[in-house]
């Protein structure tokens, strides 16, 4: 499990291909690793990806075929957000997440928000299967980055980003167009579940 508070910015520099999968080698900057192990689990801008090997502040992951076809930037050197899962003594200062991305969004656009100097308001589009997960005050993880649905119309929705979250994530480089990785909120999914399973109740 996973909070949605970015622990540091590393950058994937290097990948190859493994079977019909990818390997690929994360630069962690200044992520301590010291206590991560071969087989622990790391949030890589919002995907949970099992350590494979360790040397010295560069992991390697495996990244199956299936985890390419629903996720997005992690085929390419790039940034990523970090987040090495959490223990259950941690602060739960984000919402709860799993590391299995929902989906992939696009970006529509940003723009200045408001009176709030050095903030930024981001709109992006779901996947339309998704809008029925994602509402006002809710919560919501972009690549990875925990963060309060502002609005919410159709399969849109906006959020705000503070300039802490821009200084220490990867969504300062958000512009129209890009792509982003989505995990709705926990709790709404199993609502959701729950409801579905009465209608189907009702209807036996």
């Amino acid at each position: 499990m996973f909070t949605g508070i970015i622990q540091a910015v590393g950058h994937i520099v290097s990948e190859r291909r493994e079977g019909d999968g990818l390997r690929i080698a994360v630069s962690c900057g200044p992520l301590d690793v010291s206590d991560v192990r071969s087989g622990d689990s790391i949030a890589v801008s919002g995907c949970c990806l099992t350590a494979v090997s360790i040397e010295d502040a560069t992991l390697r992951f495996d990244v199956s075929t299936e985890t390419l076809r629903c996720t997005t930037g992690l085929d390419r050197p790039r940034a990523v957000n970090l987040e090495k899962a959490m223990r259950l003594d941690d602060r739960l200062g984000g919402h709860l997440l799993t590391g299995h991305v929902d989906g992939v969004g696009r970006v529509i656009g940003r723009a200045a928000a408001g009176s709030d100097a050095g903030g930024v308001s981001v709109e992006i589009e779901a996947p339309e299967e998704l809008s029925r997960f994602i509402a006002q005050k809710g919560s919501i993880a972009v690549d990875g980055v925990s963060l309060t649905v502002n609005s919410v119309t159709g399969s849109r929705f906006s959020a705000h980003l503070i300039p802490h979250t821009l200084a220490v994530t990867t969504l300062n480089n958000l512009s129209a167009g890009a792509t982003v990785n989505l995990e709705v909120d926990l709790i709404a999914r199993y609502i959701a579940r729950l409801q579905e399973s009465q209608k189907e109740s009702s209807w036996t």
